[in-house]
């Protein structure tokens, strides 16, 4: 995705407050220093709102995770549906419908369900139908089944409680009852609807702080306060809460002019024409997101060298620089700093020191990088490169920025437009794979622990498609799965790191902090990726003083 005057970059954890940006884009051929917040939370809302307006980059495409789940339906979704345990807005993990979840051996996770939730249609959650969320989850084929290669078996062993049991110790399975693995369903409103679940027209079959209102295909998705809230400390201040999307141009037109209440924003860079306006706070919270790219099973993407001669010559400080606003920061690995929950400064050393991943390519990289690609050719590697991007300005950069970097080191590369609306579906569709060797995007995971994404470079990982396979890998996830110590863990996870880098799997661009836009008087969101599953709305409100 996405070469301009060389910005400062900036280092960014979760115990960050604040940055200082030297920003070439905030006035013509000006470079100004903006003070950009870096927080995990706003400010409390004194109070709420009758109704808060919201923009997203696109419209949902099904608010059903075990089907799809893209960053606009997540957005919608976590107000909406409650999790087994919560992730909260600094990233850590909290309890959520489980009020306990305790491993009584090496195996045996026990989960405590709570006695007070209920549905939105006022039906009591049970047992049973976490037991079955939980089957409906690790389907086969189900979009969150990955989080269940180490379950064995699913019982409910108690009137409140349901046993998983696991094959080998999993230090991450409880992160992933926090992200969309963790969602407890209503099974009737479900078998209801059948297939067409999640889709416009139907109700949501959950019980969050708010529930599915109107759905106005191609326009707008209001979502209303839920009578009678099981959980009234937690419940929305607002009344309502109604969801436009628009490009990112128009998402910030938007925001100038005062229509919308506030944004999570696709692309940081469209941040930038909105620093100093009075009326808007921009604010950046840790996020685990990082901006990659993707090989596929076909073409020249297949070959680890020249993976790793793209990643020698890609210009990834012009791609912050030009696609982000200097907002972002040079990506060395491809998960965000954001997933480093524990032994941060020790994950932080380990990223300095991977190679193959310059910010700007020196001579020495580029010469590298094409002595690579001569090797790959001499062993008949093909050296044309098809790479695939939907177009919209952040890909479009980063495209540009994939072009350049393989015609300088002797590739042959072309552009491929897919369209928006069929993008996501690369993860899903291994015919649209097969027309492109590689594809740009944003990818992230819900756990603070950077394992949570290394396990995707395993033989059988249901992402590892240009089919990295390495026996010595296999058995480092098994082994830092089952590393309950976290030291250890993350000297696994660090290896798996080197080894994932080594091999260039998926190919790191850029690390990007989540970015927050509110109007003038509206606070209490989180700023962090916790919006993908943490009920932000019901936090959103007026500041205290605002329209008086």
């Amino acid at each position: 995705m996405r070469t301009t005057t060389r910005q400062r970059r900036r280092a960014w954890t979760a115990g960050a407050l604040a940055s200082t940006l030297l920003l070439g884009a905030c006035g013509p051929g000006a470079n100004t220093e903006v003070q950009v917040p870096f927080s995990a939370t706003t400010g409390a809302a004194a109070k709420g709102k009758d109704g808060l307006t919201w923009l997203l980059a696109e419209e949902p495409s099904v608010l059903d995770p075990d089907i799809d789940a893209s960053t606009a339906d997540d957005t919608v979704l976590a107000n909406v549906c409650e999790r087994l345990m919560q992730i909260q807005p600094d990233l850590s993990l909290a309890p959520g419908l489980a009020t306990s979840a305790k491993w009584t051996d090496d195996t045996h996770l026990v989960l405590t369900i709570t006695e007070d939730a209920h549905f939105h249609d006022g039906t009591p959650i049970t047992a049973d139908d976490v037991l079955y969320s939980l089957k409906r989850h690790a389907a086969e084929g189900a979009g969150e089944s990955d989080e269940y290669g180490n379950v064995v078996g699913m019982t409910v062993s108690g009137d409140h409680e349901v046993t998983i049991e696991t094959s080998q110790p999993d230090a991450i399975l409880l992160q992933a009852l926090g992200g969309d693995g963790g969602i407890v369903w209503n099974r009737a409103v479900i078998e209801e609807y059948g297939d067409q679940y999640g889709l416009p027209g139907t109700s949501d079959a959950c019980s969050g702080p708010y529930e599915v209102g109107a759905w106005k295909a191609g326009t707008s998705l209001t979502l209303t306060k839920a009578d009678d809230y099981w959980n009234p400390e937690r419940a929305a201040l607002s009344d309502t809460i109604t969801f436009r999307w628009a490009e990112d141009s128009a998402v910030v037109n938007s925001l100038r002019a005062g229509e919308a209440d506030g944004s999570y924003l696709d692309a940081a860079s469209s941040a930038v024409p909105l620093l100093g306006n009075d009326d808007l706070t921009v604010t950046q919270g840790p996020a685990t997101n990082a901006w990659v790219l993707i090989p596929t099973a076909r073409g020249a993407g297949t070959d680890p060298r020249v993976r790793r001669a793209l990643s020698l010559a890609l210009e990834r400080d012009g791609i912050n620089t030009s696609a982000f606003g200097g907002l972002a920061q040079p990506g060395r690995a491809p998960v965000g700093s954001g997933a480093w929950g524990f032994e941060t400064d020790v994950f932080a050393a380990a990223a300095e020191q991977l190679r193959e991943v310059p910010a700007t390519p020196t001579d020495t990289d580029l010469e590298a990088a094409r002595d690579l690609v001569e090797e790959a050719k001499s062993d008949g590697a093909p050296t044309d490169l098809i790479i695939a991007s939907s177009a919209d300005v952040t890909r479009n950069v980063i495209a540009n920025g994939v072009l350049s970097a393989a015609e300088s080191i002797g590739l042959e590369p072309t552009v491929r437009t897919v369209p928006a609306s069929q993008y996501g579906d690369f993860y899903g569709d291994e015919d649209l794979r097969d027309e492109a060797d590689l594809w740009i995007d944003e990818y992230y995971i819900s756990k603070t622990d950077p394992l949570g994404f290394y396990k995707n470079g395993g033989s059988g990982a249901s992402v590892n498609y240009a089919g990295f396979a390495d026996p010595a890998y296999d058995d480092l996830v098994a082994r830092a799965q089952g590393a309950t110590d976290d030291t250890e863990r993350s000297r696994l996870t660090i290896d798996l790191q080197r080894r994932w880098n080594e091999a260039m799997v998926w190919i790191p661009v850029v690390e990007s902090p989540s970015t927050l836009v509110t109007g003038a008087g509206v606070t209490g969101a989180p700023a962090s990726a916790a919006f993908l599953y943490y009920p932000w709305a019901a936090d959103l409100g007026a500041a205290e003083g605002a329209g008086e």
